[in-house]
């Protein structure tokens, strides 16, 4: 199971589990639970594999053992008695009790190292503190620990893996909490996107550095420090040379950035958390247990927020604060230039902060405006995105990402309408890998893309009274319809709306004319009765083609040899960058072709090829030859119990093998399937066939709805009377009976067959991928990860093409029947009509109602 579907099998569970505790809530037992475990299991870690102790030797850890407790708290900060270990609490079966959790957290806090005593005292408030909720009785809340305990046991926290499986595994259950969790999603969770994309654009500007200090002020639960520490040791020599700084209010959700940090192997050195309020008292300073007398302020390389929405706050005497008094106070109903400018107050000279604020700060006026005013006029604001609508978790109000700098040697501001880019999921809209890449790009080239972005210049935002807002300098907005008046009434087609096409006139240069034939030179018609054919013959459309197949010439060869042939050596984070430029670089001067979109189709292949390099990393090349059960729930006296169905490949799948290997016998048991399946069709239009006699005179048959059993007594006497009557006529019921019959007997004998061929193949299957050699695990390898990235790039010029065509027919079609023709139509059936009430008859009114309908469809008038 990989880590994608242990996540996700946890999260299923869990989210069973919690009954009717909010997810809010629940998420502060698992997570906390989560991080015992990780605990416990790095002491045993520690123990057996760095000192030498054999696992028996453990039952010895208690607190009489001095010398375990001393060497335990000064290499990992805490120490856990065996009594109290995660696993012993396994161990225990049905003599384990919520009295040994409650015991067990209580010794911790009383055995943590005095120097690491700010980063792990009270961690486990929350989890203790609220024990009593997961049940009314020591029995309920024994019971519902151990369930929580149970399903959390199997995630794998050992040091095997290179990859960080636990912080993915973190990761996700936080991000499921915080989609069930409403309006308070906002208190602890930033979307995993918006994380990526503050990260890629902070890490662009801090590459190469040696050391590097990043702060949150606003961590929730640590997800977003942590994103933009892992995007920044991406491009760093070494990891550790970050250090993180953390603060949070609220205590429970303090207490996850904490654990976060812990759990993602950053050196305790390196974590320097605060749980406080950010605008109250300034921090982060050297000394905090007397801050009156030691404040100094600490400057960090990179801030990043996603701080609370317009939160009321209190600015009384607040003037004198060196974080305010250069810029002005934020007003006491809208704290959101408090959070932006105590951000900017600790970033470096050099530095860089990003911050998620509502879209409402660009324009709002008073304070605000005064604020806005000064951060422009000081030419800190380096850069704004503008986000998609819905894309955070329990609001929908529109918000953006502010970059921000001390010093900037451009004075202009790039302004950014992202807000187009995203898809959608579920009740949100998400950032694409693709949108995230586009805008980070536009950030580093600082180039004007239209409908996009612009470079605006500090001239321009005074004119506008420093007045921010995104549609004032970018117009993203899609051009509506027009309907040219002259061709709706005569026909053709408007030359202004042929050169609406002219990226795709300036990439085949001698397809307009192939297309369109001048009448007057404002309008033009269609020169070719086949649009289609002419397009795809035209000798720069062929050009198009066959100039981007040169460029991906050997591409898959190349990946192949990166992929595959160096499967071992991989730097997994960095490995799509370095794919991504290299098809950037096939790319240039190929006209017409989104960069990005190539970019997404690589990304949503990366992810699935990431899973396996991560799995061969860590276990070895024979991971590809491996076979695991595969387990699914069944229902059994009313629980849902996991049991195995089956086996599925570690890494390669079944289908692709027998796909690529057992091809033959694959196809045998999809044709007798297909067989099956028009069995069963033809049965059901015997039955919808019947006429209401034969449904009447066979009522036996319709009774049980088509009972099999019933159909095939009938069928049996029907046969008889055949033998001794002779042959019934083909299209009676009773032939028809028969032949369905036979198709029914055939269709048992297929299901025996069909089980048969289908446990033999699967045993065939598991037994080909177990005996597979390195070169056929290698191809199956490129048919898994290679094939379907180039199928999907190779198919890119086709569509190109295909969108032409259709915008082409479409404008033909948009003025092929013209006003005139229209009135044309209209008279013709007005005269037919009124031709048609000759020969109709009627009483003396009737006659006289129609002949005046008559002049009137004719165009005759009284005088």
């Amino acid at each position: 199971m990989n880590k994608q579907q242990l996540a996700s099998k946890i999260w299923e569970s869990a989210n069973k589990m919690r009954s009717k505790i909010e997810a809010n809530e629940y998420k502060d037992y698992i997570l906390g639970f989560m991080f015992y475990k990780f605990l416990s299991d790095k002491e045993v870690e520690r123990l057996t594999k760095v000192d030498g102790w054999a696992v028996e030797d453990l039952s010895y850890l208690s607190e009489e053992h001095a010398d375990a407790v001393s060497h335990c708290q000064a290499n990992l900060g805490y120490f856990i008695a065996y009594d109290n270990l995660f696993s012993t609490w396994l161990n225990k079966g049905k003599d384990f009790d919520v009295s040994n959790v409650r015991d067990a957290l209580s010794a911790f806090s009383r055995l943590i190292s005095d120097k690491c005593k700010k980063l792990f005292e009270n961690i486990f408030k929350t989890l203790e503190t609220g024990l009593s909720k997961l049940g009314d009785s020591s029995g309920t809340q024994t019971k519902a620990i151990s369930e929580l305990i149970q399903l959390i046991k199997v995630i794998p926290m050992d040091g095997k893996q290179d990859y960080d499986v636990l912080g993915f595994i973190y990761e996700y259950l936080i991000s499921m909490f915080a989609a069930n969790a409403g309006k308070k999603a906002g208190e602890f969770y930033t979307p995993h996107e918006v994380s990526l994309l503050m990260s890629e654009i902070v890490a662009d500007h801090l590459k190469d550095r040696e050391s590097i200090q990043i702060y949150d002020p606003t961590s929730g639960s640590g997800s977003l420090l942590i994103n933009i520490g892992h995007s920044v040791a991406k491009r760093m020599k070494d990891k550790n040379n970050i250090k993180y700084f953390a603060q949070e209010l609220k205590e429970n959700t303090y207490n996850l950035t904490r654990m976060n940090l812990v759990m993602r192997g950053i050196l305790p050195d390196n974590i320097c958390t605060r749980n406080g309020d950010t605008l109250e008292e300034d921090w982060p300073y050297f000394d905090e247990s007397d801050p009156n007398k030691t404040y100094e302020p600490l400057y960090v390389d990179a801030v990043v927020s996603n701080p609370p929405y317009s939160q009321a706050w209190d600015p009384a005497d607040k003037d004198s604060d060196p974080r305010y008094k250069r810029y002005g106070l934020a007003p006491k109903t809208k704290a959101d230039y408090a959070f932006l400018l105590h951000d900017l107050y600790h970033i470096k000279p050099d530095g860089i902060m990003t911050i998620v604020l509502p879209h409402g700060v660009l324009f709002r006026g008073g304070e605000e405006e005064k604020i806005r005013t000064n951060l422009i006029e000081n030419n800190n604001i380096d850069a704004i995105i503008g986000l998609p609508a819905n894309i955070f978790f329990g609001t929908g109000i529109p918000t953006i990402i502010m970059v921000l700098k001390q010093k900037r040697t451009n004075t202009d501001v790039l302004i950014i309408d992202a807000s187009k880019g995203y898809t959608k999921e579920g009740k949100n809209n998400k950032l694409r890998a693709s949108d995230i890449k586009r805008i980070v790009d536009a950030v580093v080239a600082r180039e004007d893309i239209p409908k996009f972005c612009k470079k605006v210049t500090r001239d321009a935002i005074r004119a506008n009274e420093y007045n921010l807002n995104i549609p004032r300098y970018v117009d993203s907005s899609d051009k509506g319809e027009t309907w040219d008046i002259y061709a709706s009434i005569f026909g053709g087609i408007p030359h202004s709306e042929i050169e609406e096409l002219g990226e795709y006139w300036a990439a085949f240069p001698t397809l307009k004319k192939q297309l369109f034939n001048d009448v007057n030179g404002s309008y033009a018609t269609v020169a070719t009765d086949d649009v289609i054919k002419t397009i795809k013959a035209n000798a720069d459309v062929l050009g198009f083609v066959a100039k981007y197949k040169a460029a991906f010439e050997g591409f898959d060869a190349q990946l192949d040899e990166r992929l595959i042939g160096q499967v071992s050596d991989i730097v997994i984070p960095n490995e799509e960058s370095g794919i991504a430029n290299e098809i950037f670089s096939r790319l240039a001067g190929i006209p017409l072709v989104d960069k990005y979109y190539a970019y997404q189709l690589l990304d949503d292949e990366w992810t699935k090829i990431t899973t396996d390099l991560e799995i061969i990393q860590t276990e070895g090349f024979d991971a590809v030859k491996k076979t695991d059960p595969k387990m699914v729930l069944k229902k059994k006296d009313g629980k849902d119990i996991e049991v195995q169905d089956g086996w599925m490949g570690r890494v390669i799948p079944f289908e692709l093998v027998q796909r690529e290997m057992l091809f033959d016998k694959k196809d045998e048991l999809l044709q007798m399937e297909s067989r099956l399946s028009e069995i069963q069709s033809a049965y059901e239009e015997f039955l919808e066939s019947l006429t209401e006699d034969e449904k009447s005179e066979n009522a036996e048959i319709l009774s049980e709805e088509g009972d099999a059993l019933v159909f095939a007594a009938i069928a049996k006497k029907a046969k008889q009377y055949q033998k001794y009557h002779g042959q019934y006529d083909e299209e009676s019921i009773e032939a028809r009976i028969i032949k369905i019959a036979t198709m029914l007997d055939e269709e048992k004998e297929l299901k025996r067959n069909i089980k048969i061929k289908s446990e033999k193949l699967l045993a065939l299957t598991k037994q080909t991928i177990e005996s597979l050699t390195d070169e056929q695990a290698k191809q199956l390898l490129y048919q898994k990860w290679i094939k379907p990235l180039m199928c999907a790039l190779t198919v890119i010029p086709d569509s190109i093409v295909s969108a032409l065509e259709t915008k082409i027919n479409a404008l033909t079609k948009k003025y092929s029947v013209t006003m005139l023709d229209v009135e044309k139509q209209i008279a013709e059936s007005e005269a037919a009509v009124a031709t048609m009430i000759d020969d109709l008859e009627g009483d003396e009114f009737d006659m006289l109602g129609l002949k005046e309908l008559q002049k009137l469809l004719k165009g005759e008038q009284n005088g």
